[in-house]
């Protein structure tokens, strides 16, 4: 537990739900008031909201697109209404698109690109501009992957997005270190949630993924959401412009373990 996040305010993009909703419930551990964002159904948002107040915090939750600035500008304006401020902004809301790239449409390709890297863009516009009004020494944590690093066939809309987080996060990072502001990103590798649920249930695919992480084991929600805590904390308060991965080393090149190559 972190002292120092106790009532603070955050705002968690894509939090109804997997990794989003294991960070609002792990930030409810911490006593932390915080604004839940979904964008369709509200039955999981009003459940984790439950979770997190039965943790010890307060939560709402607000409707809103984050591939678009009202949506981002919403979420802001909740966070100050009912919490009188913010000072942690989570941009966690993404998606994928399986497809070969020939055959990806560029719907589709907009489609990725809006939610998880407009979506990251807009979310950090809008929380760097109250930090710098307020003169807020607030915290960015961006959800990226190990596919910023690790390519992606038949998912390069979503790698790219990644990869482009990545920068954009560091950009940032180094842009506005002097005021006070860190931003930093999560990547997270094979983790049990919602969007791997169908992927897992078939025995191959999980033993398939199993077999890329030297931790021979998938990660779960709650391990990427303490990782967040900590990115959230004063603990972490000489860290800006990193990513953290959180994949058991998955990025280690675990087809070389066992000393072959």
């Amino acid at each position: 537990m972190y002292e120092d996040l106790k009532n603070k305010v955050a705002v968690i993009t894509g939090g109804s739900k997997g990794i989003g909703s294991a960070i609002a419930k792990r930030f409810g551990k911490e006593h932390m008031r915080v604004v839940i964002n979904f964008n369709s159904g509200d039955a999981d948002a009003k459940k984790t909201a439950a979770e997190v107040k039965e943790n010890g915090g307060e939560a709402i939750i607000v409707k809103a697109d984050v591939s678009t600035e009202d949506g981002s500008q919403a979420l802001l304006k909740a966070a100050i209404a009912n919490f009188g401020s913010c000072d942690v902004w989570v941009n966690n809301a993404g998606m994928e698109i399986k497809s070969p790239t020939t055959e990806l449409s560029l719907a589709d390709w907009n489609k990725v690109i809006s939610v998880n890297q407009t979506g990251v863009f807009l979310g950090s516009k809008a929380a760097l501009t109250y930090f710098k009004q307020t003169n807020k020494h607030g915290n960015i944590i961006n959800m990226s992957s190990v596919h910023e690093q690790i390519p992606w066939p038949t998912f390069a809309s979503y790698a790219a997005a990644k990869g482009g987080i990545k920068l954009f996060t560091q950009s940032i990072a180094m842009e506005y270190a002097k005021d006070g502001i860190r931003v930093n990103s999560i990547g997270p590798g094979a983790i049990n949630t919602p969007i791997n649920a169908e992927k897992f249930a078939d025995q191959a695919q999980y033993d398939q993924t199993v077999a890329m992480v030297p931790m021979d084991r998938i990660g779960k929600p709650e391990e990427v959401a303490a990782a967040a805590a900590w990115l959230a904390s004063t603990e972490s308060s000489y860290v800006t412009g990193i990513t953290l991965f959180v994949d058991g080393g998955m990025t280690l090149y675990p087809a070389f373990k066992d000393g072959k190559g």
